[in-house]
């Protein structure tokens, strides 16, 4: 194999280095982290003093990172710790937008919305794309994470406001938002549509879904839940998350051996 040829196929084989395969393992895992966060987000802030949670939830999230950033390819591990940070400090994020600074979810919920679609925008201005096949530079990776973060703070917002502004509850919210979550796959299935903003799109409903069905698990009966708590809801899950991890570290069903051409843009 001439020099050319074998830079073009260390590069192929890159890509896939810093994210996993998109599998249902991603999705069955992705909705987990994102109910866990939301719910160990509220006991945290419930447990201890709520400024002290968010300090402890922002430093959790930049040593999980500063590891992910260190690692020259995906490990699960380490890939699923950052996204269940994001998942806690997203949602003390939205709750502080809201509880502390008052403003109104639906106000959040459009300002979130403004701050995802302006990293996609930049992102993609900067790269010419949005595929996750493409995170194999660090301005890609940080791009990404920025982008995770902003859907987790959108879906938390989103999910508070269909349950509280518009008096839908936890559980009619989950199943609205799981019901925009099959959407995308239904059209990319069936349509054709496009498969990042597919992606993009499923990705960003997760969140109200794990959160909302997360929360009705969860909050008292007289919030609309059915009460198990935040401590019991979040161990478990954590619990569940652990094992599922723990299997996509050894077993490795979501990293794929080899990457064709096609998929990077």
């Amino acid at each position: 194999m001439n020099k050319p040829l074998l830079a073009d196929a260390l590069h192929q084989q890159s890509v896939f280095s810093k994210v996993p395969e998109i599998t249902a393992y991603f999705w069955i895992t992705k909705l987990l982290t994102t109910g866990m966060g939301e719910v160990f987000s509220d006991y945290l802030v419930k447990q201890i003093n709520p400024v002290i949670a968010v300090i402890l939830g922002g430093l959790g999230l930049a040593a999980a990172i500063i590891l992910q950033f260190r690692v020259r390819r995906y490990i699960a591990w380490i890939y699923w710790l950052v996204v269940v940070m994001v998942s806690i400090f997203g949602t003390m994020a939205a709750d502080v937008v809201h509880v502390v600074l008052g403003v109104p979810y639906l106000i959040s919920t459009l300002f979130f919305a403004a701050a995802l679609a302006a990293v996609f925008l930049i992102w993609y201005a900067a790269e010419k794309t949005l595929s996750i096949h493409s995170i194999y530079t660090f301005r890609r990776e940080l791009f990404y994470w920025a982008a995770v973060l902003g859907t987790f703070a959108l879906g938390t917002a989103s999910g508070d406001m269909t349950a509280m502004t518009l008096h839908l509850g936890y559980f009619s919210s989950g199943i609205l938002f799981a019901v925009l979550l099959i959407l995308p796959a239904i059209g990319y299935r069936l349509f054709g549509l496009h498969p990042i903003f597919a992606f993009w799109f499923a990705y960003v409903m997760t969140r109200p879904v794990g959160a909302s069905f997360s929360d009705w698990l969860s909050k008292s009966h007289n919030l609309g839940g059915i009460g198990f708590g935040e401590g019991g809801v979040s161990l478990v899950l954590t619990m569940i998350i652990v094992v599922l991890v723990g299997y996509l570290q050894i077993a490795r069903p979501d990293v794929k051996s080899k990457t064709p051409a096609s998929a990077v843009r």
